[in-house]
């Protein structure tokens, strides 16, 4: 037996009655038991309405059975609790909201509110929660009966003014350029007043340079000033000395005899002939040897010079006329003190004497080397080469001058 009004489809959730089976039509056509409003278009098409259905006029609606209309005043006498709903277990769900709190939350949540109530922070707020003490609290936490250890009392100490670090004392003073040259170069200078002191401070770092055998970059620098003041003497001879030792003879020759002719000093006028043997270029160093005996060279000056005209007798084969040379300058002498050029002068002849075959005579000058000075060049290992040899007794050098007349 059918009730009266259609009965709603069951749902488990919400509980809404579902739409009736009569208003769904059948798959043959529509159905004839509901009537639609007429919504003004031809053809009897619905409305609105979802899956095509359209909506239904408040005749055609189910009406709410007695048993919803209990069940929602029963819904309605549930206290609300925070637009949730409420749990399907009933009183289990409200004991879980109304806990206790354990004692460490209480204490957490005692620090949070006291932070809130002093004004702090977020920040400060959230990091109140994990101390065990206020900032008022510790300020008066120490004991003031507390004797403090006397390791940590500060202590002043005093350095006496004369006294300097080991990092001041080790470090070097700079290097400055002797006022007279500093002068020269701002006297022949063309140009701006930056450019003057951009070329004294090159000269400066180049001459520091070369102090520090850093010859390559002593010659950049000087060649810097020597291009803007090329007779400036002292720039020529940094700059000649610095490719002297960086092996770069040409540049070497014409800035040692710039400086030669800027200061008449033949004082490089040697190694202006060692850089034209460096080339094999014999008639150049004839030259040179002839324009320094004709100025006034010291005995140093001489005797070097002598030892490179001698190493280029030596290099052409000519063994008896650099002998011959070297024995006037003296290197044949024997001699109880010998200063450093005739030290020079024996090895010269020695190592002539070794090239000639005289192997001897080369024994015995080489010996009389390493006895003088036994770090002097190689003499020790040509010597050794050579095969041991007593060497003959240098005589001893007279201070006071004896006349060779009887005194009655």
């Amino acid at each position: 037996m059918s009730p009266t009004n259609p009965s709603p489809r069951s749902s488990g959730r919400s509980g809404r009655p579902s739409r009736p089976a009569t208003g769904r039509p059948s798959q043959g056509g529509r159905s004839s038991t509901t009537s639609r409003t007429s919504s003004g278009r031809s053809g009897g098409r619905p409305t609105s309405g979802r899956d095509g259905y359209a909506a239904r006029s408040s005749e055609d609606r189910p009406r709410r059975s007695s048993d919803d209309w209990s069940r929602d005043s029963r819904s309605a006498e549930r206290p609300s609790s925070g637009g949730r709903r409420p749990s399907a277990k009933g009183t289990r769900g409200a004991a879980r909201f109304e806990r206790t709190l354990s004692p460490e939350e209480q204490k957490r949540a005692n620090r949070s509110q006291s932070a809130k109530s002093k004004g702090w922070g977020s920040v400060a707020r959230k990091g109140a929660v994990h101390i065990d003490a206020s900032g008022g609290e510790m300020a008066h936490s120490q004991n003031p009966d507390l004797t403090p250890d006397p390791l940590t009392k500060w202590v002043e100490s005093t350095k006496p003014s004369g006294a300097r670090s080991e990092s001041e004392q080790d470090k070097k003073p700079a290097f400055v350029l002797p006022a007279d040259i500093a002068a020269d170069i701002r006297k022949a200078f063309v140009g701006t007043a930056y450019m003057r002191e951009k070329m004294v401070t090159s000269l400066t770092r180049a001459t520091e340079a070369y102090g520090r055998h850093r010859y390559e970059e002593a010659l950049r620098l000087a060649r810097r000033v020597t291009e803007a003041v090329p007779g400036v003497g002292a720039a020529r001879e940094l700059a000649g000395l610095s490719a002297y030792r960086s092996e770069q003879w040409n540049l070497a020759k014409a800035n040692l005899m710039a400086h030669f002719a800027i200061t008449q000093d033949p004082q490089y006028l040697p190694l202006v002939m060692d850089c034209d043997r460096a080339h094999r270029r014999y008639r150049g160093v004839i030259k040179t040897f002839g324009l320094l005996e004709g100025s006034d060279p010291s005995a140093e000056v001489v005797a070097e010079a002598r030892i490179v005209m001698a190493g280029t007798y030596a290099d052409q084969r000519k063994y008896e006329e650099a002998i011959e040379l070297l024995t006037r300058a003296g290197a044949a002498k024997v001699l109880k003190n010998p200063s450093f050029r005739h030290i020079r002068l024996w090895y010269a002849l020695a190592d002539i004497y070794d090239q000639a075959g005289d192997h001897s005579s080369a024994r015995e000058l080489f010996s009389r080397v390493v006895k003088a000075e036994p770090a002097a060049y190689d003499a020790k290992y040509r010597l050794q080469e050579l095969g041991t040899g007593a060497a003959q007794k240098n005589r001893k050098r007279r201070t006071i001058p004896v006349s060779k007349k009887k005194v009655d």
